[in-house]
């Protein structure tokens, strides 16, 4: 939390060495491969990452691409579309990262003119909500 990074480099992976995110193009590189298919370049994909993040980063590594995975095929798999407030806030984000060009992109209606300027306006207090949201959920855990 509080460090900025270019979200460009979750959809380009030329842009993920500059994107702000340690270890980018090796963990762009291994989730693409990942999801490839190609064995040889998984495993090359995989020993790179193993060198820079260590056992356990590649552990958490595989673990975040295996249920992004599981979320994104049950999702398309039943035509679930973004919640309301979610897709007015992300409207320009997912225009910019080209993620509305992905199939799936049909399950969630185009916003109306309303909507992407609701979503503008409570853009800069999501930030804010959910640093709260975090702090409250350590706080009850610690309990």
């Amino acid at each position: 939390m509080g460090t900025s990074a270019d979200l460009h480099g979750v959809t380009d992976g030329k842009a993920a060495a500059g994107s702000g995110v340690t270890h980018a193009a090796a963990l762009v590189s291994f989730a693409e491969a990942v999801v490839g298919g190609d064995d040889e370049t998984l495993k090359q994909a995989r020993a790179e990452l193993l060198g820079r993040v260590g056992p356990e980063g590649l552990v958490d590594a595989a673990a975040v691409v295996g249920n992004f995975q599981r979320m994104v095929r049950i999702a398309d798999g039943t035509g679930i579309p973004l919640d309301v407030s979610l897709e007015m806030m992300t409207t320009e984000l997912r225009h910019e990262l080209g993620i509305d060009r992905f199939g799936s992109a049909v399950n969630t209606p185009i916003p109306s003119r309303f909507r992407r300027t609701l979503g503008r306006w409570l853009r800069p207090l999501a930030m804010p909500a959910m640093k709260r949201v975090l702090a409250l959920q350590a706080r009850w855990a610690r309990r």
